[in-house]
């Protein structure tokens, strides 16, 4: 396989690989002998596929829906060139069954390669989540033109902050699943480096978890900056969790309204928020910050994953295409208790949260509402989807208020034919 699929790297991301890599080691972090992996590799062959096919009769998930027997067995001794497997691959959603009424994604990406080696399972897993979007068949549209958001300012007695995120990953290097510790610190370096050099209300600093002081860990918790150890056994039985906190941080600018995680479930994960109700110049001050950082990174040899039929890659293929969830603080204190509410976000696209965060409940009456798509749809056409499906629900909430009737509305098409 490492003959006919191989990484696009620079000269630069090539040597650093070669420095950090050496003889026998993986980019998983495991080190091996060549005369062990062949070991391992006849021991592997002593059983047949269906010895090492996991239990999955109890799983709610989408990996356990996809596999079969005989996708397991045409993919169980593959890896990609840099020696991450199927089982890695699958590993979380084997060890979390998943909530009955919940389903999750069960499974992550250890490499850009991983969704060509592993396709005839990632393909199918990436349809479901997806709604329909076949990777086999449709390319993904990308548009980070902020001019064409119509109506991005929303009525402030309800929306009480506006908030844009996405995801990027640094080609040539492992994604976080499977790093090693040189390849975790190699993409510190390499962003930190490539954020410095940014200029006006972008400009800003870098705090690394490891070397902070307790003030500044202090007020970035009260600031709701902070990111901590990952504690959910979906990221934990990914390997997201090793050598915490090692070669993580966080970067916010001067103005704290851009924001930049390091190393936490993706290489980086790119934020534009603030207070109020004005998603067009949070997402105008996301455009031009991710397109800086792009800039600077490519400046240095580097660019981040991308394909026209995944859009951008990530750790989860729940993230791939934009890897866009824009999304608000809406306080809506008779639309929430509505019957009806659930299936006019359903309809509009769009989901709920608690304002804890992914995991969290609802407390009162205020929601955290953001767009369920990411592939498929463009950047553009997923922020304009969050400023009219937002200010239809401020819109019900008004009729609400003066005692009148609402209606669902139809459900919106998926991908534009």
């Amino acid at each position: 396989m490492a003959g006919t699929f191989t990484r696009v790297l620079s000269g630069r991301n090539t040597a650093v690989m070669l420095a950090s890599l050496g003889a026998g080691t993986l980019a998983s972090g495991y080190l091996m002998s060549d005369s062990g992996s062949a070991a391992v590799g006849e021991k592997r062959k002593m059983y047949p596929p269906s010895a090492d096919y996991p239990d999955l009769r109890k799983h709610n998930n989408c990996m356990a829906s996809a596999l079969t027997p005989a996708i397991y067995g045409r993919l169980r001794d593959k890896t990609t060139p840099y020696n991450w497997t199927l089982d890695q691959s699958i590993q979380t959603g084997v060890d979390n069954p998943g909530h009955p009424f919940i389903k999750t994604v069960g499974m992550v990406a250890g490499d850009e390669e991983s969704y060509e080696v592993f396709a005839d399972l990632f393909d199918p897993v990436i349809k479901e989540r997806h709604n329909g979007y076949d990777p086999r068949t449709m390319k993904h549209p990308t548009d980070l033109d902020s001019s064409k958001i119509t109506s991005g300012m929303f009525d402030e007695r309800y929306v009480l902050s506006s908030r844009v995120r996405t995801g990027r990953s640094i080609r040539g290097l492992s994604l976080p699943p499977a790093c090693s510790r040189s390849e975790r610190r190699e993409v510190e370096r390499v962003v930190v480096q490539a954020l410095a050099g940014l200029k006006g209300d972008l400009a800003g600093r870098y705090y690394s978890l490891g070397d902070m002081t307790e003030h500044e860990q202090q007020r970035l918790i009260d600031e709701h900056f902070l990111f901590d150890k990952p504690v959910s056994p979906l990221l934990t039985a990914a390997g997201m969790a090793r050598d915490w906190p090692d070669a993580r941080g966080i970067w916010h600018n001067n103005e704290k309204n851009f924001l930049v995680w390091i190393n936490e479930e993706d290489h980086t994960r790119v934020i534009s928020m603030e207070k109020g109700g004005n998603m067009k110049r949070v997402f105008e001050r996301f455009c031009r910050g991710l397109k800086e950082v792009e800039r600077l990174i490519m400046e240095r040899g580097w660019e981040f994953m991308w394909n026209e039929r995944l859009g951008y890659i990530l750790t989860c293929p729940s993230n791939l295409g934009t890897g866009l969830r824009a999304g608000v603080h809406i306080r809506l204190p008779n639309l929430g208790k509505d019957p009806r509410f659930s299936k006019i976000l359903e309809n509009l696209r769009l989901q709920k949260r608690g304002t804890g965060g992914v995991d969290t409940a609802a407390v009162g009456d205020t929601f955290d509402i953001s767009n369920l798509d990411r592939l498929g749809k463009s950047e553009v056409e997923l922020v304009q989807l969050v400023v009219d499906g937002v200010n239809y629900l401020i819109e019900c909430e008004k009729r609400l208020e003066r005692g009148q009737d609402i209606r669902i509305p139809p459900p919106l098409p998926q991908f534009k034919k």
